[in-house]
């Protein structure tokens, strides 16, 4: 975890790994800590390939879950959390494209 503080303009003044008045706390690898300290990847595709990787690990998870071999308990709670929170967005987003409804309905 790391904190930054910001110029007026937004832009990453520090960076530090203790709290600091009106600091904002960060992921390690979030992007914009990886640009401040020039590490930021060169590859947009390698990007795009971690997403698609998260989204492997997270349903591989939920597999794990469903089938008895973990529980959502024996996760760190920061991993929880942050299960909890990506499923909710997944859920609003799957939600919000259902366009057409179920095929539940009889015409």
């Amino acid at each position: 975890m790391f904190y930054v503080i910001r110029d007026s303009d937004g832009s990453v003044r520090s960076v530090s790994r203790d709290p600091a008045p009106a600091s904002e706390s960060y992921e390690c690898l979030s992007p914009e800590i990886q640009e401040f300290f020039g590490q930021a990847s060169p590859d947009p595709a390698f990007g795009a390939a971690d997403a698609g990787f998260v989204r492997v690990l997270e349903d591989l998870i939920d597999t794990l879950i469903s089938k008895g071999v973990i529980r959502h308990t024996d996760l760190p709670a920061a991993a929880q959390k942050k299960l909890l929170l990506r499923k909710g967005l997944r859920s609003r987003i799957s939600g919000a494209l259902d366009l057409l409804g179920s095929d539940d309905r009889i015409l």
